[in-house]
């Protein structure tokens, strides 16, 4: 590939890509939501870097909780929660997911009971995480863990809470709108410059980075 075209194509990257998660970060940071009404989770700053455990999951926008020893109401509600959010976002559940993370200290007749809601998802890992149970996490498609919501053990304070959830969601997934359509878009140009065994959109743009004058 010519300079000129790399330049061309590491600048589309860049606009479909890059920028759109730059302004939803400084959206959070700077309370842009709307005038008068901010983030209704509790905003993380600085954010938890999640990558460690979600290297491998596909890009998207997360309600993530992780499974204690005892599933109790907090923890009971806190499922109920992230399930019916994903259920709420209705046609763009497809760029979110309902994760519950476990250990193997985890609550394991609680992991089996998950099967009532077929929607989320689990993942196993070995290390405790800097979560807390007590709480539900959105973490972003750069696996950045950045607003938690406190779950009570109440179930009409939970679904009061899961509102607030469905809210910062929606704003997010709109933001972020233009960054999921780049990767679509950009995944068929991306091919010849992917490596199969680095990160797609971070090592397979090395020999574009690298690449000389002519």
């Amino acid at each position: 590939m010519s300079n000129t075209a790399s330049k061309k194509t590491l600048i589309i990257m860049v606009a479909v890509f890059v920028l759109p998660v730059v302004l939803a970060k400084l959206a959070l940071d700077n309370d842009w939501f709307t005038k008068g009404a901010t983030n209704k989770g509790n905003l993380l700053a600085p954010t938890i870097d999640m990558s460690a455990l979600l290297k491998d999951a596909e890009p998207k926008w997360r309600l993530l909780y992780v499974m204690p020893e005892t599933c109790d109401s907090v923890c009971e509600n806190a499922l109920f929660s992230i399930n019916q959010v994903w259920l709420a976002l209705g046609k763009e559940s497809d760029r979110a997911q309902a994760l519950v993370v476990s250990t193997s200290s985890s609550d394991q007749k609680a992991l089996a009971a998950l099967s009532e809601y077929p929607f989320v998802e689990t993942l196993k890992v070995t290390s405790p995480t800097a979560l807390l149970s007590s709480s539900v996490y959105i973490v972003d498609t750069q696996n950045n863990a950045m607003l938690f919501y406190e779950i009570n053990n109440d179930r009409k304070e939970a679904v009061m809470e899961s509102r607030n959830m469905l809210a910062d969601m929606r704003k997010l997934l709109k933001l972020s709108l233009w960054t999921d359509l780049g990767r679509r878009v950009l995944d068929p140009f991306l091919d010849p410059f992917r490596d199969p065994f680095g990160d797609p959109f971070v090592d397979a743009w090395e020999p574009v980075w690298g690449a000389k004058s002519s």
